[in-house]
């Protein structure tokens, strides 16, 4: 198998979300987690912006579908749309401002109507390099999180601080919920798809296999 193809097969692939309002930096993280350096030029995103990339998880590939949704109550209707069927999501604040904290319980209200009840969501409190600027507390906002059932990361857009460990984390409760049969990947609007399925093959254990002359009980 050339390498290119190596690059490109994964076991599953996830899709995700990047929500919450604008201005809180949402591209620069997907930005700054598929290309690894701050988008210095960025405006607000008008409807949906997507990007994509494989990640390693424990020794499983996993390829994240993310897609980044515009923040602006006007183009809300447009990128509901996307809700449906993903599997993981991003929602984002801005530390340094508590307008864009207080909107965090219609965001979350939206994306388990919108996407699933079981969609797993990290909460990241972005711009945590302004932090002598910070209007909402670590504490209060892990305090959120924990009463809300979602995990919580403090990121950097512009450090890289925490960027890639939000969607590792994301992704990795994703695939022990795999495992402990809570999601099923074969769901129709799980967000989840199976990936190559000759490699799928390749890494699972083949479930019936013929018996062998020796094993024949005639």
């Amino acid at each position: 198998m050339s390498q290119t193809a190596m690059s490109e097969t994964y076991d599953f692939l996830f899709k995700f979300l990047v929500i919450g309002n604008a201005g809180t930096g949402k591209s620069c993280l997907l930005h700054q987690f598929i290309e690894k350096k701050f988008k210095d030029d960025s405006n607000h995103t008008i409807g949906v912006e997507f990007g994509s990339k494989i990640i390693n998880v424990g020794g499983k590939y996993v390829k994240l579908q993310i897609w980044d949704t515009a923040g602006q109550e006007r183009f809300r209707s447009v990128t509901r749309s996307y809700y449906r069927g993903a599997a993981g999501a991003l929602l984002v604040y801005d530390i340094t401002s508590r307008e864009t904290y207080n909107a965090l319980t219609n965001w979350l209200t939206d994306a388990r109507m919108l996407a699933s009840q079981s969609i797993v969501i990290i909460l990241c409190g972005n711009k945590k390099d302004l932090d002598t600027d910070r209007e909402v507390t670590f504490l209060e906002a892990s305090r959120f999180a924990q009463e809300n059932e979602l995990m919580f990361l403090e990121t950097s857009a512009l450090t890289g601080e925490n960027v890639e460990e939000a969607f590792v984390q994301c992704a990795r409760k994703i695939l022990n919920k795999i495992e402990s049969g809570e999601l099923d990947p074969e769901r129709m609007g799980s967000g989840i798809q199976y990936g190559d399925a000759a490699l799928r093959q390749l890494r699972s254990p083949r479930r019936t296999q013929a018996p062998s002359a020796q094993e024949c009980g005639c």
